[in-house]
């Protein structure tokens, strides 16, 4: 590699490794032994042992419960011993007559808990804490969680000039509890690309970071944060985050993984976020827009969040069997997505770690047992299958061009062909309910009718026993859920981790919330303020938490490495959809048409040919051209069986089931996408292309490219570097060399008197593409 390359990449990324640095580790790891409590909580100090350590065979779970114990409810965990009636696992107030205290102690194989050869074991500090807690009275409490919030009141803090609104008066608190300081602000650069990318997944133009870096008036970040929550790209941003809740795909899955046209409710869901919604309709129309009284086309088709999942188009299978493994994944994405539970642990037997009985499973279940969706026919082969009639399966809604022209404006039909899509649609006699034994579709037992977990809040009598019922359920003010995991949701999209950092388990096994007022007085907030999607946003972007700066000082690096108490700004990669929208849009390739069918851009041959089992509509990868090559990341075709590569190694999910987080990794596969991947290659080659045509010195044009790609203004040394670097890349430049590079991508090729120079500047446009900081969010 060339020097100049070398010391290029050196400067640009050591600050970055430094950065990643600190975020690896585990907790204690700085030799810190953290003190016991003066008050020892049930909720937070000993739920979480019991759960990872007892909870499997003295929980929920009664198939597994060992020795009729069961330590996850007060009234049960004071009995005398099945085993020894003189004895009690708990007595309050005394460790040492507590077979719990004096079992984990024991040095005995045969009696200590837990038992050897479950490869558990507890720590000395967690003994000493159930025995602090025993001898403080043994006091359980109701599971954090399923206590509804109460508005807290917003504390009192020292550094009083530091607060922008209510978020950091509990954020502070909190740090100024443990000693800490939070970050001075992010310098305006480097906080106009953080904004940018979380509110519309892009990058800044050149004429805003002009006009934000110019405007020195204290509403510029207001100002800024109004913009950019107007712009149609919100609704796009917001639609990658729940289109992986809502696992969203173009193809069925499966063996035969098919064509399918969901992509009208994607276009739905975009809409939906730019009006602003309110998440209670929201949610409301996806789970039960066919069930309002006289529905519109707009409610009927936000039904089909619930049609998301994989459906076989094989022939002469057991179609009773799919169609329970249908309602199962509803059932699932409705616990994990909406109220942050873990529901499928209960489908086969009792949940062994939260309250929910495997018969509360199939009363959730009974819910979504009656869609009209059993096809008519499962010959061997489905005469169907391959065939537009196929694209959607019953219930369906047609959509027409005068649904485009009027309800269904936001539908992107860019012809006159007949498109479907799978809706929700019950049968006008319902399905009877049956616990499932063990799972098994026809496996039935106890009959059982609509409701919900008793745990979380019972089902009101007065509600509709269908889906209208659930969705009245779900936005109850009893229900302490519901406003908690969309908070926390959206907290995690924009700070990095959530207040619960399992976004998707709020149970026991899930992790106890660092901020627990603050959860609480968001998800209170949200709820009074007409669940008010932009508003939350804004609200989280306007506070000085959010507006930290991402450096990392020693002494935070030792004593929070994970920024669990939010000292900084979060530093990751962007969304794999962002990183392709970054590049197209800096290079001026991006087409930024809102909705529409999925597209198929540059792909690595024989993907889809390998993987498919024959007879499928998508057997074979064919490639889109023209402007279907530069569409927004969103609409990237998604092929479950195959999932779009550069995308998946960025940790974009494949869509398989409901998702409310991805993994955040650093890999060098990632690095070869940068250097390899045709449509970065062409977006250098049309960004070069571009800037050489402009009348201005070479070292403008590096500059320019600079801050189109990183969004800051070159330091010096950075210009001095590329300049030496381009001078070098020029001089040494085939004709021969220079054709191959500028050959790459379908857009107009440059005039061949400027071959070789675009094919040096290219080379230092891909450096800067090629950057850390390029793919980040800082």
């Amino acid at each position: 590699m060339d020097k100049a390359v070398r010391n290029l990449l050196f400067l640009f990324r050591w600050s970055i490794l430094l950065g990643q640095a600190a975020c690896s580790g585990s907790e204690g790891e700085n030799g810190i032994q953290k003190r016991i409590p003066d008050q020892v909580s049930y909720n937070y100090h000993i739920r979480p042992i019991l759960s990872d350590n007892c909870f499997a065979c003295h929980g929920p779970d009664a198939n597994k419960r060992e020795a009729g114990l069961r330590l996850d409810l007060e009234e049960e965990a004071f009995y005398a011993l099945k085993e020894n009636p003189d004895a009690f696992a708990l007595v309050p107030g005394k460790p040492h007559e507590s077979e719990v205290f004096r079992r984990i102690n024991s040095k005995e194989e045969w009696e200590k808990m837990p038992p050897p050869d479950s490869n558990l074991a507890l720590s000395q500090r967690e003994i000493e804490l159930i025995k602090r807690w025993i001898e403080d009275g043994a006091r359980y409490e109701k599971h954090w969680a399923f206590e509804v919030p109460r508005y807290p009141d917003v504390p009192d803090v020292n550094k009083t000039d530091w607060p922008e609104n209510e978020i950091d008066y509990f954020v502070l608190e909190k740090q100024e509890e443990l000693g800490y300081q939070p970050n001075g602000p992010a310098d305006k650069e480097k906080l106009l690309k953080r904004i940018s990318f979380d509110l519309t997944g892009l990058p800044p133009s050149m004429d805003l970071m002009d006009a934000f870096a110019s405007d020195t008036s204290s509403s510029a970040y207001e100002e800024i944060v109004d913009f950019l929550l107007a712009q149609p790209s919100f609704g796009e941003r917001m639609a990658v985050y729940w289109m992986d809740v809502s696992r969203y795909a173009d193809s069925y899955g499966y063996q035969l993984d098919n064509f399918r046209t969901q992509w009208p409710w994607r276009d739905w869901v975009i809409h939906a976020f730019n009006k602003n919604l309110s998440y209670k309709d929201f949610i409301t129309w996806q789970l039960a827009g066919d069930l309002l009284e006289s529905p519109s086309k707009e409610q009927i088709l936000a039904t089909g969040f619930n049609r998301n999942h994989k459906i076989t188009e094989e022939g002469a299978v057991d179609e009773e069997e799919y169609r329970v493994t249908y309602v199962s994944d509803r059932v699932n994405t409705v616990g994990k997505a909406l109220i942050g539970m873990t529901f499928e642990c209960a489908a086969c037997h009792d949940h062994k770690y939260d309250p929910i009985s495997q018969k509360e499973y199939y009363e959730l279940f009974s819910f979504f047992n009656s869609v009209d969706e059993l096809r008519t026919s499962t010959t061997p082969i489905d005469p169907t299958v391959g065939t537009p009639a196929s694209y959607a399966k019953k219930p369906f809604l047609e959509i027409t061009d005068e649904d485009v022209k009027g309800v269904l404006s936001f539908v992107n039909k860019a012809d006159s062909s007949r498109l479907i899509v799978s809706v929700m649609g019950d049968l006008d006699t319902l399905r009877k309910n049956y616990v499932l034994e063990r799972g098994i579709f026809n496996a039935y037992g106890t009959e059982v009718f609509p409701a919900t977990p008793e745990s979380i809040v019972p089902f009101d009598p007065g509600y509709p026993k269908n889906r209208l019922g659930l969705a009245m359920w779900l936005f109850s003010e009893k229900n302490p859920l519901t406003a908690r995991v969309f908070v926390n949701q959206i907290w995690k999209e924009f700070f990095g981790r959530g207040i619960v950092n399992t976004t998707g388990d709020f149970g026991m096994q899930g992790e106890l919330p660092s901020h627990p007022e603050l959860l609480d007085w968001l998800a209170m907030d949200f709820r009074e303020n007409g669940w008010d999607i932009k508003r939350l946003v804004k609200q989280m972007v306007m506070s000085a938490t959010y507006r930290q700066s991402a450096m990392i000082r020693a002494e935070m690096k030792a004593a929070d490495p994970d920024n669990v108490y939010f000292t900084r700004s979060s530093r990751a990669h962007l969304k794999a959809e962002f990183i392709r929208d970054m590049v197209l849009a800096s290079s001026g390739l991006l087409v930024p048409t809102i909705g529409g069918r999925s597209v198929k851009p540059y792909q690595p041959d024989g993907l889809w040919e390998a993987a498919t089992a024959g007879g499928s509509t998508l057997a074979e990868y064919v490639q889109d051209h023209g402007d279907d090559l530069y569409r927004r990341g969103l609409y990237t075709f998604v092929k479950r069986t195959v999932p779009p590569p550069s995308m998946l190694l960025f940790d974009a999910s494949n869509r398989d089931q409901c998702e409310t987080e991805r993994a955040n990794t650093n890999t060098p596969l990632q690095a070869l996408v940068m250097l390899n991947d045709p449509t970065v290659l062409e977006a250098a080659r049309v960004l070069a292309t571009n800037l050489l045509r402009e009348a201005s010195s070479d070292r403008d044009r590096i500059s320019k490219a600079f801050r189109l790609i990183l969004c800051r203004q070159p330091k010096a040394k950075e210009l001095d570097l590329l300049e030496t670097y381009y001078d070098k890349k020029l001089a040494e430049m085939t004709e021969k060399n220079a054709q191959a590079l500028v050959a790459i991508g379908e857009s107009p090729q440059p005039k061949p008197a400027e071959t070789v120079r675009v094919a040096a500047l290219m080379q230092v446009i891909s450096t800067l593409y090629n950057t850390e900081e390029a793919i980040t969010k800082s």
